[in-house]
């Protein structure tokens, strides 16, 4: 018989055995630093595509697939990252991961046509895959007893990039009069995240692996051919169009169909930064709560608020309110678990794996997420397009949550 699931920690767990030092959290703290560095940049080029379109003379579609198209590079890294991890450490993974994403950064300001910008932007989403991989893979298994917790840290530190790269790239843009000057900066202190994490960064953290409790561990699958794993995947599939067709062209939606200034579509977007702040707390739901409750509940409201936001009021601070629930409920909860609940499903010696297929799916659908959102816009309209795209597919996310067997799952249980 299941009961719920608790964060009561693992007998096993040698964090337990082990408390975890001041050195280890400021190790850590560097390395959720570099993935806020990493999401400043993604909240930017989607505040300044109209202004790409309209220098390039871009259509909507084609503006909405520039905005998403990392997402491929991350689909097309994301599972031989988990291979490649076998053969390298985790910190040399993580350091050409953060080079490529700086990289094709700097070039996207350089670009001059829609091909080589594509190309570049795809280029950092291969670059962010494998960082964030290894991110996933370190607080899984160094912070074993709170999983899905460690990487509510991993979307926290997104959250403060959400909030901090609207808000400085509105500032620099509008200072400069030129969208390019956002990457540059950015570009530039990829290269010095890097020259930090070689200074700061342990292998004893990159490397470690926390024992995971045996009885535990015995009922993740032993194969990434599971039933778990497949639901997980189409639902993670899903949560790519969802959160991409929002991330992607929601600013473009602001700007050309609400007629917001720049600055003001900026501070809605940092608002949704915000609600990113729970995720440590939806972390926590997905240790201390049954799976398919909280899996559930966040479609359920993934739904709700696509709706609201495509077709509800349109006042800003209506909108504001709407894209802070989203940060909570969408990346700050679901997001979260999707990517927890992928490690939970099998052994501990499928976590890098198991990361790697959760990156690949959601950001491969992401990839089109903009493409397909924005067409369905320009051809029904904007209510049309958050209804079909959102609503409609976070329905069948719950339907599918229905289907997990989580006696199989590798779960903490309740000490009697």
């Amino acid at each position: 018989m299941h009961s719920s699931t608790s964060a009561i920690p693992l007998a096993g767990d040698a964090r337990c055995e082990a408390p975890i030092t001041a050195l280890e959290i400021g190790m850590f703290l560097v390395l959720l630093g570099s993935y806020a560095l990493n999401a400043m940049d993604r909240q930017i080029f989607p505040l300044i595509a109209a202004d790409v379109r309209k220098e390039f003379g871009f259509g909507l579609a084609e503006t909405g697939l520039l905005s998403t198209i990392f997402t491929l590079g991350m689909a097309v890294a994301g599972v031989p990252t988990g291979y490649l991890l076998a053969r390298l450490s985790r910190k040399t993974v993580l350091q050409i991961g953060i080079a490529i994403f700086s990289l094709g950064t700097l070039l996207t300001a350089y670009s001059h046509s829609f091909a080589d910008m594509i190309a570049y932007r795809a280029a950092t989403g291969i670059g962010e895959a494998m960082q964030l991989t290894v991110v996933i893979a370190v607080a899984a298994s160094y912070f074993a007893r709170y999983r899905s917790t460690a990487v509510g840290a991993i979307n926290f530190s997104f959250g403060i990039g959400s909030i901090v790269g609207p808000l400085l790239g509105g500032h620099l843009i509008g200072a400069q009069r030129d969208w390019r000057m956002p990457l540059v900066v950015f570009g530039v202190a990829g290269f010095a995240a890097m020259a930090l994490i070689a200074i700061t960064l342990s292998k004893r953290m990159t490397e470690n692996a926390s024992a995971a409790d045996a009885r535990n561990d015995q009922r993740g699958a032993t194969t990434m051919w599971n039933r778990n794993t497949v639901l997980l995947t189409a639902m993670s599939v899903i949560g790519g169009l969802c959160i991409y067709g929002y991330l992607g062209m929601y600013p473009t939606f602001l700007r050309e169909h609400l007629h917001y200034t720049p600055s003001d579509a900026g501070r809605v977007m940092s608002i949704f930064g915000f609600g990113v702040f729970a995720s440590i707390f939806g972390g926590w739901l997905g240790d201390r709560f049954h799976p398919k409750l909280v899996l559930s509940l966040s479609f359920a409201g993934t739904g709700l608020l696509g709706f609201l936001l495509f077709s509800g009021p349109t006042g800003i601070l209506v909108q504001s309110a709407l894209s802070f629930a989203w940060g909570l409920v969408v990346s700050g909860v679901l997001y979260v678990n999707l990517a927890g609940y992928h490690i939970k499903a099998v052994r501990a010696s499928l976590t890098n794996r198991a990361t790697g297929v959760f990156v690949t799916t959601l950001y491969g659908a992401g990839a089109f997420a903009g493409y397909i959102i924005g067409g369905i816009a320009a051809r029904f309209g904007w209510n049309i397009a958050g209804l079909a795209q959102i609503t409609l597919l976070a329905t069948i996310g719950v339907v599918l949550t229905m289907l997990l067997r989580i006696e199989r799952m590798s779960l903490p249980v309740r000490k009697p």
